[in-house]
C-alpha cells in the first residue's frame, strides 16, 4: 500500500512538473517568434518594396549606346539595387506566354518598346522619393515614358508602418499573457505543497530557507522549458529561412544572438520571481487559509 501511495505520488509530481515545463515552453517558443518578426519587421518590409518595378520605356529610335549609357548610370545610381535592360522582342515573348499566345500574329507588328527595368533600394520606396525618380528620368529625350504602380506603392508603404505598429502591440500584449500563464502554471504547482510549505514554517524554517528548494527547483523547470522552446524555434527559423532564402534570417547573427539570450532569460526570470512571490503568498497565508 505504501508503496503504490509513493508511486501515485510520484507520478502527480511528474506530471506537475511537465505541465510546467510544457507551459514554459510553449509560452517562450510563440513568444521567440513575436520577437523574429518584431527584429525583422524592417527586413520584412524592404524585400516586399524591393519587389517594385520601375519601367523605363524607351523611344524607338534611341541609339545603343545612349540604352547602354542609362543602363550603366541607373546601375551606379545610390536608389539602384538592380537595373535590367528588357528588348521589345523579350517583353513580346514574356507577354505570349502570360496571355497564352501571340498576340504578334493577330496585330502583325509588335507594339511593345524596349525598356530598363529598375528596381529600387528600400529607403528610396516611397511615393516622394519614386516620383522625383521617375521626374528626373522623364526628361531624358530618348526616355518615351516612365512607368510604375502608384497606388501599390502608396499602399505597401502604409501597409508597412501599420504592420510594424501592429506586430509592437501585439508583442507587449503577449508578453503579459506569457506572464500571466507561466506565473500560474508555477502558482498551482506550489499550491499542492501549500501545506508543505507551513508545516516547515511552523517548525522554525526560515522563509529563505523554505522558498530556497522551490525556486531551485522551478529554476530548472524554466532551464528546460526555455530550452525546448529555443529548440523548436531553431527549427522553425531553419525551414522559414529554407523555404524563403531570401528574408536571409541567419545572415545576421547579432539579431538572433539577442533573441535567442531574450527568450532565455525571460523564461528563467518569470521562474524566478513567479516562484519566489507564490511562495511568499503561502508563507504570510494563516493555517485557516489554507484549506480555501
Amino acid at each position: 500500500m505504501a508503496q503504490y501511495i509513493e508511486r501515485y505520488q510520484r507520478r502527480r509530481l511528474i506530471s506537475s512538473y511537465f505541465s510546467v515545463v510544457l507551459s514554459i515552453a510553449l509560452v517562450l517558443f510563440l513568444l521567440g517568434i513575436l520577437g523574429m518578426l518584431v527584429l525583422n519587421t524592417k527586413k520584412l518590409g524592404d524585400h516586399f518594396k524591393e519587389k517594385i518595378t520601375i519601367s523605363v520605356f524607351l523611344k524607338d529610335n534611341a541609339k545603343p549606346v545612349e540604352i547602354d549609357q542609362l543602363q550603366k548610370s541607373l546601375t551606379l545610381a545610390d536608389y539602384t539595387k538592380s537595373a535590367i535592360f528588357v528588348s521589345k522582342e523579350d517583353a513580346a515573348e514574356q507577354y505570349s506566354e502570360d496571355i497564352g499566345e501571340n498576340f504578334q500574329e493577330f496585330l502583325g507588328y509588335n507594339p511593345l518598346k524596349n525598356s530598363v527595368d529598375v528596381n529600387l533600394k528600400a529607403d528610396f520606396v516611397s511615393p516622394e522619393q519614386i516620383e522625383e525618380i521617375a521626374s528626373s528620368l522623364s526628361t531624358k529625350t530618348y526616355v518615351d515614358e516612365v512607368s510604375y504602380d502608384k497606388p501599390l506603392i502608396s499602399l505597401l508603404t502604409d501597409n508597412v508602418r501599420r504592420l510594424g505598429l501592429w506586430i509592437l502591440v501585439a508583442s507587449a500584449v503577449f508578453t503579459v499573457i506569457a506572464v500571466l500563464l507561466i506565473n500560474s502554471s508555477i502558482r498551482l504547482s506550489i499550491y499542492s505543497k501549500r501545506f508543505i510549505i507551513k508545516t516547515m514554517q511552523m517548525v522554525g524554517a526560515t522563509k529563505k530557507f523554505i522558498r530556497k528548494p522551490f525556486i531551485a527547483t522551478n529554476l530548472k523547470l524554466g532551464l528546460l522549458g526555455s530550452v525546448v522552446a529555443l529548440l523548436a524555434l531553431a527549427m522553425v527559423l531553419y525551414y522559414v529561412n529554407t523555404n524563403f532564402p531570401e528574408l536571409n534570417l541567419f545572415q545576421d547573427t547579432t539579431v538572433l544572438l539577442v533573441l535567442f539570450v531574450g527568450v532565455f532569460t525571460l523564461g528563467m526570470l518569470i521562474s524566478y520571481v513567479s516562484t519566489y512571490f507564490a511562495t511568499q503568498r503561502f508563507l504570510n497565508l494563516r493555517t485557516d487559509d489554507l484549506y480555501y
